[in-house]
């Protein structure tokens, strides 16, 4: 139906007869001749129709309106001079139109497609087909699409094998989380859609496929925030019979192509890798933003003998932490703008902003500026200033509870600093954060959870911990953080049957229970599994950042909304009660919380 794309025309293309086919844009009647702006997906070409060249054209011209569906025949010619459109691809030529058929009509669109106008997100997602006619839209999925295509030829080309895994599977046991699906054949019993194929890969590794990827669909039925969805695509890698390092500077390798290809930006490699400890300390949470220079110090050492209780209870709490984070410059802020802070660490659970304003340091006690001072004797006031490395017109915030909630709160603190004061430099700064816990304790349930999951491998030198003391044991795990993000994470696997075994036993799953859910994996790892690692990369994730979007949602052609659900097709929904009987369901009425 047509010879090329409407944004593909060039000077090239000069007394050359095209067919194109695509949205009318815009139309615009001046002074006797008509031009229409079409659109495809490759962008926007200029359409004039002539009276005085084509009666029958430029009736039919006269009839089409905004988002019509078109077929033109015509020629391309140059835009008479001083009509040129710098800011279009093919604002140098036009086409004559000789032909014009509507192909269809179209109604008034719930919103404008050529104009940059705010609507809501509801709106949009409901209109989503209308939507992601505006070209920034369209525009974040051909990126998604180079994306992908550049991450399979990388992965191609170094013997990695795209394989498929099962989406009907068994429930994990965290189970919670799982979608669920009944079985008609087997009834009473269910599928699980899964929330990862971590042991579809490892059985692969098992088998000796060596190295694998997939671009896999994955679901997980949680609270949603801006960079998480129910359903969400994953790049999955696993390989065989290479170290941590070598897999590490192997996915660095495909990152830093990735980037100077799609986004023309250099990535200097090897990438940064922290500690997890030293990533907790200095910046509050385990995947810092690199970006803002602004750090946490720990004091906790200088207020263990002060009289500020505030101070010296957490300080000398073997699980509370007292740190400061000095704001360069911050001595101008108001008493408001302090209290608007104080406002947003209580969300992470701090009970309060503790501060101290350094109007002239040289004067000791005297150049500051603090409720708190009065408590602090002088030498741990100076040992203050020392340490954080205070200058005149600096702020130093204070963090004092159990150390989760320091770090959480002095941690979205610092973030919120850097962009509220200009501080974010410009670039990437990817780093690895390394040397996670195996293990975190749930006073809950009064257990050790898998700070990532049961199947990742402690180090080797950290073994006889997995007996004499769970808490301190690290993991072969390792997280890739980009700009304050993590898009990927990843570990080596434990391919001993005994370790793997004894993982379960300290996570609270027994022998029975490992052999209910697991058995599979048990076995296989009897029969010679190999040292075997990988990762996942979040690839919404990293297309979102890549695109500079706000959101996932924006990446994805049919997002769900923050409350899991799509407002396109309105699922999810009520199913016919026939349906339901042949699976053997009865849904029961909620039950009001008052009766």
């Amino acid at each position: 139906m047509r010879s090329h794309y409407c944004g593909d025309l060039s000077e090239a293309h000069i007394d050359q007869e095209v067919t194109l086919c695509g949205w009318v844009n815009r139309r615009r009647d001046h002074g006797g001749v008509i031009f229409i702006d079409l659109r495809d997906r490759e962008g926007l070409i200029q359409l004039v129709f002539d009276p005085e060249d084509s009666l029958d054209n430029f009736r039919r011209a006269e009839q089409v309106r905004s988002e019509y569906v078109l077929q033109v025949k015509g020629r391309v010619r140059p835009r008479p001079e001083g009509t040129e459109n710098p800011d279009l691809a093919t604002g140098q030529v036009e086409v004559l139109a000789q032909e014009l058929v509507l192909l269809n009509a179209a109604e008034t669109p719930p919103f404008p497609v050529d104009e940059k106008l705010e609507v809501s997100e509801e709106i949009r997602l409901r209109y989503r087909y209308i939507d992601l006619r505006r070209p920034e839209s369209l525009q974040r999925l051909r990126f998604r699409s180079e994306i992908i295509r550049q991450l399979r030829k990388f992965l191609d080309e170094r013997g990695f094998l795209d394989i498929d895994t099962p989406v009907l599977t068994k429930s994990t046991p965290e189970g919670a989380r799982d979608f669920l699906v009944p079985s008609r054949t087997h009834p009473g019993q269910f599928f699980a859609l899964p929330q990862s194929p971590q042991l579809f890969k490892q059985l692969l590794m098992i088998a000796g496929v060596d190295r694998y990827y997939q671009m896999v669909r994955c679901f997980r039925d949680e609270d949603l925030r801006a960079d998480r969805q129910p359903e969400f695509t994953q790049l999955d890698i696993e390989t065989s019979f290479l170290h941590e390092d070598e897999f590490m500077g192997l996915m660095e390798e495909m990152i830093k192509e990735l980037f100077a290809t799609v986004l023309g930006v250099p990535l200097h490699t090897p990438f940064i890798r922290m500690p997890y400890a030293e990533a907790l300390a200095c910046f509050g949470l385990d995947k810092p933003d690199l970006r803002i220079p602004l750090r946490l110090v720990e004091v906790g050492d200088l207020m263990k003998t002060v009289e500020f209780k505030v101070f010296a209870e957490p300080a000398q709490d073997r699980e509370g932490r007292v740190a400061a984070l000095r704001l360069p410059g911050g001595g101008k802020l108001s008493r408001k703008e302090i209290d608007d802070y104080t406002k947003f660490v209580a969300i992470y659970g701090a009970k309060g902003l503790a501060y101290i304003k350094v109007v002239e340091r040289s004067r000791g006690r005297e150049g500051l500026q603090s409720p708190i001072l009065k408590f602090l004797p002088d030498e741990v006031v100076g040992a203050i200033m020392d340490r954080t490395g205070a200058e005149d017109g600096d702020v130093i915030f204070f963090g004092a509870d159990k150390a989760s909630i320091v770090n959480e709160a002095l941690g979205a603190l610092r973030v919120k600093l850097g962009h509220d004061h200009g501080l974010v430099e410009h670039g990437w700064r990817p780093l690895w954060v390394i040397d996670f816990p195996m293990f975190e304790w749930d006073e809950s349930s009064n257990r050790w959870n898998a700070l990532h999951h049961p199947f990742t491998s402690p180090k080797e030198e950290d073994l006889p911990l997995l007996e004499q003391n769970p808490g301190a044991c690290r993991s072969r795990a390792y997280d890739l953080v980009l700009n304050g993000t993590e898009v990927g994470g990843g570990s080596m696997r434990i391919f001993r049957s005994p370790v793997q075994s004894q993982v379960f036993r300290l996570l609270g799953i027994g022998d029975e229970e490992a052999k209910e859910k697991f058995g599979f994996l048990l076995d296989a790892l009897k029969y010679g599994c190999p040292p075997h690692g990988g990762i996942a990369f979040g690839l919404d994730r990293l297309v979102m950042l890549m695109t500079g979007s706000a959101s996932i949602r924006e990446v994805i052609a049919f997002p769900k909304t923050q409350t899991a659900a799509c407002p396109l097709t309105g699922a999810p929904g009520l199913v016919a009660e026939a349906q339901l009987r042949e699976l053997g369901i009865r849904v029961r009425k909620s039950i009001p919380e008052n009766g």
